[in-house]
């Protein structure tokens, strides 16, 4: 069985202890969601170029130790969109290594209606590279199994908005073909010569069964947790727990003994934020490891009735696709 992603992380990330150069260095080393030499793709999967691993390993714990730079380029506070977090990281990191021409260029009509806005631009021998970036999070749900092969309109969005099939959609079939709009060409003052996506994040099972599923598109490697009921808590026999905000969701966590709930606090802390909130919470089990914790594996906590709920979406979106 393939070794967990966190003992891989911990293994070779637990000397950061500054979060944000944590979550640096899941963007730059995770796995890619998506399978790059899938037919699915038509070969638009971005490839990271990385340093070796020791420079790469020199330069963010020189940055742990003196993390400020990288603070001021996230632009830090407590209403910031995951989203717009994991691409700061990015841009941080391009920026650095002398890549990146343009970040967050927008495109817009003579009317100055927005028709699109390119993520990154990257520096290319012969032009400009596009690249669109998501760092995503959905729950497999695949419902009765017997009735079709599973895809990608299993994997729904925590909070049932969308798919992964039709996030992929909208970036492969859209948002990469920005470049042959005429006003984004105007725009540009090179060609961009080849368009790809990056997509990272976490792909959540009911089980250890459907999480090793082969779903067409998906690698084989990618990050991998599980998702839970709010009344599956009490069956989980773990005893250090952590609740992840928003912003915490990229690299495995780790922190101080004392930040750790256990069990009967976590169930408190669950009912109390569903009976306010039907947002979907995620939540790391939590292992000692020296003088801190570090998460073991981890899950995204639901609503009791996010099953029902996610069976109806599914076959709506399977019907819309």
């Amino acid at each position: 069985m393939m070794e967990n992603f966190q003992k891989l992380f911990h293994r070779d990330w637990q000397d950061l202890h500054d979060p944000h150069v944590r979550s640096l260095a899941w963007m730059l080393t995770s796995p890619s969601m998506l399978a790059k030499d899938s037919s699915v793709w038509h070969h638009q999967i971005a490839n990271l170029i990385l340093p070796e691993k020791s420079k790469l390993h020199a330069w963010l714990q020189a940055l742990d130790q003196q993390p400020t730079e990288l603070h001021e380029a996230l632009a830090l506070h407590k209403h910031r969109r995951l989203g717009h977090y994991a691409e700061n990281l990015l841009a941080f990191y391009l920026k650095h290594a002398g890549l990146l021409y343009l970040h967050g260029l927008q495109v817009h009509e003579d009317d100055f209606s927005t028709i699109g806005e390119f993520d990154f631009l990257l520096h290319e021998a012969d032009g400009l590279l596009h690249w669109e970036i998501a760092t995503k999070f959905y729950l497999f749900e695949p419902g009765d199994e017997l009735t079709h092969q599973a895809d990608l309109a299993d994997y729904l969005g925590p909070n049932l908005a969308d798919t992964l099939a039709a996030k992929m959609a909208k970036i492969f079939r859209q948002q990469l073909s920005l470049s042959h709009h005429a006003a984004a060409q105007k725009l540009l003052p090179k060609q961009v010569v080849a368009a790809k996506a990056l997509i990272k994040g976490w792909l959540f099972y009911r089980d250890q069964r459907l999480s090793q599923i082969s779903i067409e598109g998906i690698s084989p490697d990618h990050c991998r947790g599980f998702w839970w009921t709010l009344e599956d808590i009490d069956r989980l026999k773990f005893s250090h727990f952590l609740i992840l905000e928003r912003l915490q969701w990229l690299a495995p966590a780790q922190t101080r003994l004392d930040s750790v709930m256990v069990q009967q606090q976590l169930r408190d802390a669950l009912f109390r934020h569903f009976q306010r909130d039907n947002a979907p919470v995620m939540l790391a089990l939590m292992h000692k490891n020296g003088d801190v914790m570090q998460e073991y594996c981890r899950g995204m906590v639901v609503p009791n009735d996010w099953l029902r709920r996610a069976k109806e979406k599914r076959l709506q979106s399977r019907n819309n696709i």
